[in-house]
């Protein structure tokens, strides 16, 4: 009863615990059929427990497209396999004024309770000699936001993705999304947006954060 007490508020409280994704060591000893099948075999069980009849034909292959669908797409940021190729090149116009990419949109899982988190992310740099090919960014928001996520660490894991990238501290991200868990269970909100903000080196001029503020 107490560690239910304890995951009850860890989960209505939205704690998050690191930057990292928490991955066990033998994370990815297993294939994805392997996973597929271990997951299908327990989601079986859990409707089971809720009492549905898995021998009619509408619930019969669910087991199986939940795997596969945790797998191979709500959950496939979790593996390093799936990281996109990021293109970085030479700055060679000398652009170098700020370059945003607004409205990136993305779904993810809050890890506490397993629903979706629906929202967009807002990204800005300013060149230290080189670019970042535009669509880029949206795969490096997809990747990290396709994974069992606490809204913070995503945003975290977005930036410092970028400033290592780049190759620069002059890096901004905003993620406003709405969470399931808030508008579907608990307080049952249906208009609330969480927005998160990290940024570094120059975009911590006030002004020039206004700038990034103004053009998103």
């Amino acid at each position: 009863m107490k560690n239910h007490k304890k995951a009850d508020a860890f989960g209505d409280n939205h704690i998050g615990t690191s930057v990292e994704t928490p991955l066990r060591s033998n994370a990815f000893d297993k294939t994805d059929d392997e996973k597929i099948e271990a997951i299908s075999f327990h989601y079986q069980k859990i409707m089971e427990e809720l009492g549905l009849d898995l021998t009619d034909d509408s619930l019969s292959g669910t087991p199986y497209r939940v795997a596969k669908m945790y797998v191979k797409e709500l959950f496939s940021g979790l593996d390093p396999k799936n990281k996109p190729k990021i293109s970085i090149f030479d700055n060679k116009y000398d652009y170098n004024k700020m370059l945003i990419e607004s409205d990136i949109t993305f779904n993810s899982s809050c890890e506490h309770h397993f629903l979706p988190i629906i929202g967009k992310a807002h990204i800005g740099y300013i060149s230290s000699g080189k670019v970042i090919g535009l669509s880029k960014m949206n795969r490096i928001v997809q990747y990290f936001g396709r994974r069992p996520q606490v809204q913070e660490r995503m945003t975290m894991q977005i930036f410092n993705e970028l400033k290592t990238a780049l190759q620069t501290d002059d890096v901004i991200v905003v993620v406003e999304a709405e969470h399931l868990c808030v508008s579907t269970r608990g307080v049952n909100d249906k208009s609330s947006k969480t927005t998160t903000l990290e940024f570094g080196g120059q975009f911590g001029d006030t002004q020039i954060r206004n700038d990034f503020f103004k053009m998103i």
